[in-house]
């Protein structure tokens, strides 16, 4: 597990995550109450990527678990259930089908809703069937328009007493809380006022999660992203602002654009910060030409139009399968925080397969949900209310299993393999 850091500052107990390199790919069991050792979970999109390695991190860490892998297509169901064991079944939801999402809600303790993508999403109709069967709810949305329209049933999870958290998963996610993190560490160690904070991301090809992460790429293409500079919200072009990030250890430095990302405007309003904004990049490094080949050949509406992205999924799927052989699937995110004195920290977390480190991911924030970390409403990670403060350690630790570099609360010239202190603002 992660090495923890525990010292007092004026009085006041404090703890930073520090150095942990992971080599181990199995993730290993965690001790939980036995009220949350056999409680039910229904994962919504069990048979897809994101939500079929959620269902197998859960089962390996904590094995009592009933996971229910609910989805349309039988077959992928039964080969998912037979992966995963005796404490595991398939249930045939559209969600759709707003009768038979309930029905299969009413005893479940939480629903997992991983049937993405989230873009151009019109409704919430999983969280509306876990209101109304008061079950507890977690979404990997990455979509700022769904994540806000989520935010909106505050008030009808407060009266069915549910917690729900949005945009739960890898990133946004774990980044979130690695945010809030080292915010809440700069406040007790910096004089200074926060100033920026930057999300990088990394994956290498489409990081083992295939068609959903494709199409999701394609849509963000299609929507102006929002950033927020000395306090002002800005609009800028999508995969523009080229910089070169160093992602340490593992990964070394890559390209990364900016993207339409909920976490930044989540963390703005939340955690109060002046200025954040949000890259992302790929490998092979012509995928990021194409990226940005897209959005200046096709108009914004074809990439608005989610029947349209999905043709274009199917035709670029093969070639996409074929590169992600020879790319791997390695993921990495940097998370930056500078304050006004200089005091300048970073977190980093990297893992060779993205495939398996978001199911670990999302398995983290179910298990604290179904510990009691999140109160009723509907919360972002990095809200006090979402993840509480003190479980934000046991959630990093648990999300951090196999990482090959997990890093909080280092100053980049400690961590970057061609060490420089950074001063750039959000254009730079």
């Amino acid at each position: 597990m992660a090495s923890l850091g525990m010292y007092w500052n004026t009085g006041i107990k404090k703890r930073a995550l520090t150095v942990a390199n992971f080599a181990k790919e199995n993730e290993k069991r965690v001790d939980v109450a036995e009220k949350v050792k056999y409680s039910k979970v229904v994962i919504l999109g069990g048979t897809g990527r994101v939500g079929g390695s959620t269902a197998t991190a859960l089962s390996k860490l904590c094995p009592d678990l009933h996971i229910i892998i609910a989805g349309r297509n039988r077959e992928k169901g039964a080969a998912m259930v037979s992966k995963l064991g005796k404490n595991s079944e398939f249930a045939e939801v559209n969600i759709d089908d707003r009768e038979a999402l309930e029905a299969n809600l009413t005893d479940a303790d939480i629903v997992v809703h991983a049937a993405g993508p989230f873009q151009q999403s019109e409704n919430c109709q999983v969280l509306e069937a876990a209101i109304a069967t008061k079950t507890a709810y977690l979404d990997v949305c990455d979509d700022t328009s769904y994540a806000t329209r989520a935010k909106s049933y505050m008030n009808k999870a407060l009266e069915a007493n549910i917690p729900a958290i949005t945009t739960g998963g890898i990133y946004p996610g774990v980044s979130n809380v690695m945010a809030a993190e080292l915010v809440r560490t700069a406040k007790l160690e910096s004089e200074g006022e926060l100033e920026r904070l930057r999300f990088y991301y990394y994956t290498a090809g489409t990081g083992g999660a295939g068609p959903t992460i494709l199409a999701t790429s394609f849509l963000l293409l299609g929507e102006d992203v929002v950033a927020y500079n000395k306090g002002e919200k800005i609009k800028l072009t999508p995969y523009s602002g080229m910089l070169t990030i160093d992602f340490g250890l593992g990964i070394g430095k890559k390209d990364v654009y900016f993207l339409n990302l909920p976490e930044v405007k989540s963390v703005h309003e939340v955690l109060r910060v002046p200025t954040v904004s949000a890259r992302f990049g790929t490998d092979p490094f012509f995928w990021n030409w194409g990226m940005i080949a897209m959005r200046n050949l096709l108009p914004q509406e074809f990439l608005r139009d989610r029947s349209k992205v999905q043709q274009l999924v199917q035709l670029f799927d093969p070639v996409v399968r074929a590169v992600d052989g020879t790319a791997g699937e390695a993921v990495s995110m940097r998370v930056d925080l500078e304050c006004s004195d200089g005091h300048n920290r970073i977190g980093i977390f990297t893992h060779k397969r993205l495939s398996r480190s978001v199911g670990i991911s999302t398995a983290a924030f179910v298990l604290a949900i179904l510990e009691g970390s999140t109160k009723p409403g509907v919360w972002f990670p990095e809200e006090p209310e979402g993840i509480a403060v003190e479980a934000r350690e046991i959630l990093l630790q648990r999300a951090s299993q196999g990482t090959i570099n997990f890093i909080m609360n280092k100053a980049p010239w400690m961590v970057e393999t061609n060490p420089k202190e950074l001063g750039f603002g959000i254009y730079s």
